[in-house]
């Protein structure tokens, strides 16, 4: 295996919903050097979280499981499935009975779940993995002078002891990469709050208001741009909101992975980007 080589899960909405999230993600991790392996993998189980717990770390703890077999860290751009996926990890360590269920049918294929097997968010690869020093020596056009409004979004954050990527409170991993970039960091008041699209099919008027009131004060802070690293985040402050255009303000959101990308040099189209959109 070659270093720096995951075994990559996009997870179930980004190919068919936002597609320029995985094209980005595989262009920036190859310009960097990063090799992602293949395998047929299943959803992360975070559908059915509420209705059958169980369930849901099985199928969590399958793909994992799968990970381990093939001997790389398991790598997901989602911050949805980065989530569940730690989530089911923690649960499965603290509940021998849920353990011993989970590997009970997961012995059927040949595969055991065990506390050990590492599963990354596409930020902690890029800031710790890679490195933000090594980032900055790929730059070729640095984004001097965008003032960019990182959005954390929630389930790779909270809670904090189970997903483990940075401290929920005062977090610094999206700021540190923004200003790798040569871009500028603002800092703004809401940077932690919901996007609202976890309610958007149940209550679509709050989800509107959440989303509006996030981007009005990242405009108000001097945003130029929202950045996001969250599939649902984006489908929210950018489908969503295309199809409910009800704000005054016309801040642009894009995916980290096309910024970083914009910095390395790489071709708007390798970036699931239009030649118009420069940010």
């Amino acid at each position: 295996m070659a270093p720096n080589t995951y075994l990559y899960f996009p997870g179930c909405k980004i190919t068919p919903f936002l597609p320029q999230y995985d094209t980005a993600t595989r262009a920036v991790l190859s310009a960097l050097d990063v090799r992602l392996d293949h395998t047929e993998l299943n959803c992360c189980g975070y559908p059915m979280r509420h209705q059958n717990l169980a369930a849901s770390v099985l199928a969590a703890a399958r793909n994992l499981a799968i990970a381990d077999r093939e001997g790389m860290p398991l790598l997901t751009p989602c911050q949805c499935c980065y989530g569940q996926l730690k989530q089911a990890a923690y649960w499965l360590g603290e509940n021998a009975a849920l353990r011993d269920f989970v590997n009970g049918q997961l012995k059927a294929e040949g595969l055991l779940w065990h506390r050990d097997i590492p599963v990354r968010h596409l930020l902690s690869v890029l800031a710790e993995d890679i490195g933000l020093a090594a980032i900055r020596a790929r730059v070729s056009r640095p984004l001097k002078g965008l003032q960019v409004a990182a959005h954390y979004g929630c389930h790779a954050l909270r809670p904090g002891h189970v997903v483990q990527l940075d401290n929920p409170l005062a977090p610094t991993i999206f700021e540190n990469l923004i200003t790798a970039i040569g871009a500028t960091a603002v800092e703004w008041p809401l940077r932690l709050e919901c996007c609202g699209n976890p309610i958007w099919e149940k209550n679509p008027t709050l989800s509107l208001k959440l989303m509006a009131r996030k981007r009005e004060d990242a405009h108000a802070a001097g945003a130029q741009v929202l950045a996001t690293a969250c599939t649902y985040c984006q489908l929210q402050f950018d489908t969503v909101r295309d199809a409910h255009p009800t704000e005054t303000e016309s801040l642009p959101a894009r995916l980290y992975s096309q910024l970083l990308g914009l910095a390395l040099g790489l071709p708007h189209d390798s970036l699931g980007l239009a030649g118009s959109e420069a940010v």
